[in-house]
């Protein structure tokens, strides 16, 4: 039985209503739902102890539960919210959603450092051992990696440069190197910045030994952790790595959001794919073609740009906040099944 459900069975001391069953009546049902719900036996397994059909089984099941012999309840910790979750997954056709209780403090605040601490478990139970984990730069992604406990042997590869603005926000190298650490696999981290002044450059990069050893990783990997950034200062990396003339050149394009440097307009397509050519990053193709992609990214000022990358097909699972979970349920129309992964026109 999972941990996170709590099933009561009494037997006499249930409700007046259940009090209409006669006593032998009372005491099968309650055994029945204690082999049932407690002991895990089948409907047929029952039947074959009490010597009925299992429809009579069935029957005494839906009884006890209708009648309050059974109460189930359903517990998650308190930070998690299971509801939400459950219509933020069936909304975007996502394969595993998990909504984290926003902080009452910091609800402006973009990716509370308690996402990245429930993206650490949650990467616990997605990643098998001998995967390749990819990690793309965010500060989520960095937080997630400090909180990590434990993963099974796995290779973990970077998927973009680092971003290096002079702050204590640094850390992809970082985070690939303690990822590695904690599952005991191999490293392949990226010593290169994310945006270079020129296609030319950035090709020469991507040709260096360690680069395109890392790069090499990319169609193997199984599982990637990436983050989602605004289009404003603070809240996007490549936003903040562009001078202003580029940054309203994509912003004539109608740029929302980014992920691993690649730009969305609001409907998830992407736009400005000349900036690619300048970046040291895993393609958008080679993104789609990775089993389960994982977003981390929450916050009001973060809601539109995570529904826009959600609607671009990339993300199979996402940890968020309920503060950007309440805008995501009603943000425009209800978007075609993520999992689907089609890739959406572009510019």
């Amino acid at each position: 039985m999972n941990s996170s459900e709590e099933i009561a069975v009494s037997g006499m001391s249930a409700g007046r209503s259940a009090m209409r069953m006669g006593p032998a009546e009372l005491v099968q049902a309650a055994a029945m739902a204690r082999r049932f719900y407690l002991e895990g036996k089948s409907k047929i397994q029952i039947a074959e102890e009490f010597g009925v059909s299992r429809f009579k089984v069935a029957r005494v099941l839906e009884t006890a539960l209708e009648r309050d012999l059974v109460r189930i309840e359903i517990r998650v910790p308190a930070e998690l919210d299971a509801e939400r979750s459950d219509a933020l997954r069936a909304r975007y056709g996502l394969r595993h959603a998990v909504v984290v209780e926003s902080p009452a403090e910091a609800e402006e605040t973009p990716d509370p450092e308690n996402l990245g601490e429930v993206a650490a478990d949650l990467l616990g139970e997605l990643v098998d051992e001998g995967d390749v984990l990819g990690l793309a730069w965010g500060r989520s992604t960095i937080h997630m990696a400090a909180a990590l406990d434990r993963l099974p042997p796995c290779t973990v590869v970077q998927l973009t440069g680092v971003y290096d603005a002079g702050t204590s926000e640094r850390g992809s190298v970082e985070a690939v190197r303690r990822a590695a650490q904690v599952s005991g696999g191999d490293a392949h981290p990226i010593y290169a910045p994310m945006l270079l002044p020129d296609a030319a450059t950035a090709a020469a990069l991507r040709n260096q030994t360690g680069i395109a050893r890392a790069f090499e990783y990319f169609d193997k990997v199984t599982v990637a952790c990436v983050s989602i950034g605004s289009w404003e200062p603070g809240i996007s990396t490549v936003h903040d790595m562009l001078s202003d003339e580029e940054r309203a050149h994509y912003a004539s394009l109608g740029v929302a959001a980014e992920m691993a440097a690649h730009l969305f307009d609001a409907d998830g397509r992407r736009i400005g794919r000349d900036l690619g050519e300048r970046c040291i990053t895993v393609k958008a193709d080679q993104l789609r073609r990775i089993p389960e992609v994982v977003a981390i990214a929450g916050g009001q000022r973060k809601a539109s740009a995570i529904d826009a990358v959600l609607r671009s097909g990339l993300v199979t699972s996402l940890v968020t906040d309920t503060s950007a979970a309440d805008y995501l349920m009603t943000a425009g129309p209800t978007p075609k099944p993520t999992l689907g992964r089609a890739d959406p026109d572009g510019i």
